[in-house]
């Protein structure tokens, strides 16, 4: 029996008692997106110390300063258009956009003035978070809802960026058994979640996989993420002229759907702990999966981006100049112990080994830009396609 039923929880098993059973996209979806009860769409802080985990925007303002650095380059190699929209799917409390802003105000003073920060958050609660954050450049700031982006009425020449937030896209959940693949289905069992293996849902998941050159091998069980593709697709449309920045945790397929995961790569977190389970506090806690980038880079490909540039977050960040910020940070500290506290956040950002600088990916995309040569593409980086 269950510990206890929150109103998700109800809505959730009500819908399943009158639908039946239901894929994992659809209960990943409500525990989410829920109006005023998902993860995502009820009020309370997510992220930093007082969330459930942190993003590399929280760790160190420098983050958004080389970010800052490489949208700077974008411009130039635009052309520097009369107006550069700076779009960001997903802010959350605005933390990045901030950073974003304030370098630019004071480095890029000319871009600044021909900039409109544009910011697309399906949550209604954080625009005011958002407001009180990006306070100081309220003149360039303008909200859109995500109906705008994915109906078409929304464009923009610039970039467009996203942090962390592909991985929160609802999957379906398969697995190869001997009998083929079959898709995870949410059902209840003496009232309680529990799995139940099917037929796929939708063609559109062998089909995925066929398109990302994968064979899973029995046993192998894996997240698709269908709305990822048709995202991007809606971003390219919106998109006149410019880039798409995207940065998330993720691998290229040969590497997200190999062997070495045999259970996926979805996880929950809540209170900066990692849990297995989807199934307990639904709502409560953020559920996640890694981002498939080769499905990104097909998918803009079909609608005509191109892939600049990717690679691992700590080649991006290195690329774009992290090491003048780190001397910039270490020549305006007051003390040893300031400066040393710097280091260790910073680090945080490049280092592999319980850090974020190869966990997490950059991938970059333009259109209506010939060979453009951005920050990223100097000795530190990554690779293109």
């Amino acid at each position: 029996m269950p510990e206890a039923t929150s109103p998700l929880q109800t809505i959730i098993r009500d819908r399943i008692r009158a639908e039946g059973r239901i894929t994992f996209a659809a209960y990943m979806a409500a525990c989410l997106y829920e109006p005023g009860l998902g993860y995502y769409t009820s009020p309370g802080r997510k992220v930093g110390a007082e969330g459930d985990f942190y993003t590399s925007s929280n760790v160190h303002a420098v983050f958004g300063r080389l970010v800052a650095r490489e949208i700077r380059q974008m411009d130039e190699v635009l052309g520097s258009p009369e107006n550069f929209d700076l779009v960001e799917v997903g802010a959350g409390n605005g933390r990045l956009a901030r950073d974003i802003l304030d370098y630019l105000a004071a480095e890029a003073p000319g871009l600044y003035r021909r900039l409109t920060c544009r910011l697309i958050e399906a949550e209604p609660t954080l625009r005011p978070v958002q407001e009180e954050m990006l306070g100081p450049h309220a003149a360039k700031t303008a909200w859109h809802s995500p109906t705008e982006l994915e109906s078409g009425s929304f464009t923009a020449t610039g970039c467009l960026y996203s942090n962390e937030l592909i991985d929160s896209f609802p999957v379906h959940l398969v697995e190869m058994t001997p009998a083929g693949l079959r898709e995870v289905f949410v059902t209840l069992r003496d009232d309680a979640f529990a799995e139940e293996f099917g037929d796929p849902s939708t063609p559109e998941l062998a089909a995925y996989l066929e398109r990302a050159g994968i064979s899973l091998i029995e046993g192998k069980r894996a997240e698709i993420n269908l709305a990822a593709p048709r995202w991007l697709a809606s971003v390219a449309q919106a998109l006149r002229r410019g880039f798409v920045l995207t940065i998330d945790y993720g691998y290229p397929a040969v590497d997200l759907f190999s062997p070495a995961r045999l259970a996926g790569t979805l996880l929950c977190y809540h209170r900066h702990r990692v849990e297995e389970s989807p199934y307990l506090r639904p709502g409560e806690q953020d559920i996640t999966s890694h981002v498939d980038f080769t499905s990104l880079m097909k998918a803009g490909e079909e609608e005509g981006l191109t892939t600049v540039w990717f690679g691992e977050q700590y080649r991006f960040l290195l690329g774009v100049g992290f090491m003048e910020e780190m001397a910039r940070l270490e020549a305006a500290a007051v003390s040893e112990q300031e400066r040393i506290q710097q280091r260790l956040s910073l680090k945080k950002l490049i280092l592999p080994e319980g850090g974020m600088g190869d966990t997490f990916r950059v991938l970059v995309q333009a259109k209506g830009v010939e060979n453009p040569r951005l920050l990223c593409m100097n000795d530190w980086g990554g690779r293109t396609g």
